[in-house]
């Protein structure tokens, strides 16, 4: 689709399409420096091989949702050149929220100055909490209720000690400020949502660690609504897998996302750029977020991105991206993704147990 080209809702009922036209105009990623490798858990609980990833990315012992959440933050405010002040709402998608009853979106919205007359608050959906809140700020900047909404991914790691998912779940997310496609470095062409009540993933009230469904969070849940999700776009917008330069899927693993790209037709190439969860893991709300930073970090004007996400319960947001001229002098205005996965320090098992605060000492 071109810049200027814009579907009517009632000719594409299924698509989320704004009245006004929407774009990126900030973006930023947050990684923590320290990584837990595969094979120390694996030795710990006796595995020898097979990891889903290689090693994953552990907040400190000083770091949670909301630090890290105003990291990236203030990173997309670099690159989108507009003041904190102009926001018109934060929103800080997460499934691990350092607060119960408290919201991680008024502390973040204080801590980089933005305005107090401003709408602020949390999103949940499991690992799609960031993109729901980023299909939120397309609504409110795309309806004229405000000119900038900064919708965040971000999440610490929740693996049960000796859970398969403790190989994969991280900490670290992504950014977005998304403002009129007029200013915007990238411009979001189309939306799109598909859920349903498909409980593969869940944790109670005052349950310490989430369960999960084993190998039936695959093909009900997984590919089946990431699958339904990109498809369906891709139908509605008349593109097809070769059309575009990257696609980024949601990654708890590495082998999903690039089952997931095959069976949809993209290649290797198309996706490797924002396949992290390898050497970072499972980010979970910021998964497929930070995968698009990655992306945009190397992109070229005209490049169309498809991104899709996806979130436990179950539902998956997609989205088409076409890349505009001004990201070329926008992005060096931060830290890269890179440059947060590069600058690592390895650590242990017991000391992973202290950080996350499993080692009770009270």
């Amino acid at each position: 689709m071109s810049e200027h080209q814009h579907v009517s809702q009632p000719e594409k009922r299924k698509l989320l399409l704004p009245k006004i036209k929407v774009g990126i105009v900030g973006y930023g990623a947050y990684v923590p420096r320290y990584r837990l490798p595969a094979k120390e858990i694996g030795r710990v609980w006796g595995s020898t091989g097979g990891f889903p990833v290689k090693e994953k990315a552990v907040a400190g012992l000083d770091e949670d949702v909301i630090t890290m959440s105003i990291e990236a933050a203030r990173n997309a405010l670099k690159r989108s050149e507009i003041s904190m002040q102009d926001l018109r709402a934060v929103w800080v998608g997460s499934e691990s929220h350092p607060y119960a009853v408290k919201p991680s979106g008024t502390v973040v919205a204080e801590a980089i100055g933005a305005s107090n007359d401003i709408q602020a608050g949390d999103w949940e959906f499991a690992c799609k909490a960031g993109t729901e809140a980023m299909v939120a700020a397309i609504g409110l900047v795309g309806s004229g209720m405000g000119n900038y909404a900064l919708a965040i991914g971000m999440d610490t790691a929740q693996g049960k000690p000796g859970d398969a998912l403790e190989y994969t779940a991280a900490s670290g997310g992504a950014a977005y400020i998304i403002g009129p496609q007029k200013g915007s470095f990238a411009s979001i062409e189309a939306a799109y949502s598909f859920v349903s009540d498909t409980p593969d993933f869940w944790r109670r009230e005052n349950q310490v660690y989430p369960e999960h469904g084993q190998r039936f969070t695959g093909e009900p849940a997984y590919f089946e609504h990431v699958g339904q999700s990109a498809r369906t776009i891709l139908a509605e917008t008349g593109l097809k897998p070769a059309d575009f330069a990257y696609a980024v899927f949601h990654q708890p693993n590495t082998k999903f996302p690039q089952r997931m790209g095959k069976m949809l037709g993209f290649t290797p190439e198309q996706i490797a750029p924002g396949l992290l969860s390898p050497i970072i893991g499972n980010t979970y709300s910021g998964a497929a977020m930070i995968g698009l930073t990655a992306i945009l970090d190397v992109a070229k004007a005209g490049d169309l991105i498809l991104m899709t996400s996806y979130g436990s319960g179950a539902g998956s947001d997609s989205f088409v991206i076409k890349v505009r001229r001004e990201l070329a002098q926008r992005r060096g205005k931060a830290l890269s993704t890179q440059d947060y996965i590069a600058r690592r320090t390895e650590i242990d098992y017991a000391t992973y147990l202290r950080y996350r605060g499993e080692i009770v000492t009270r």
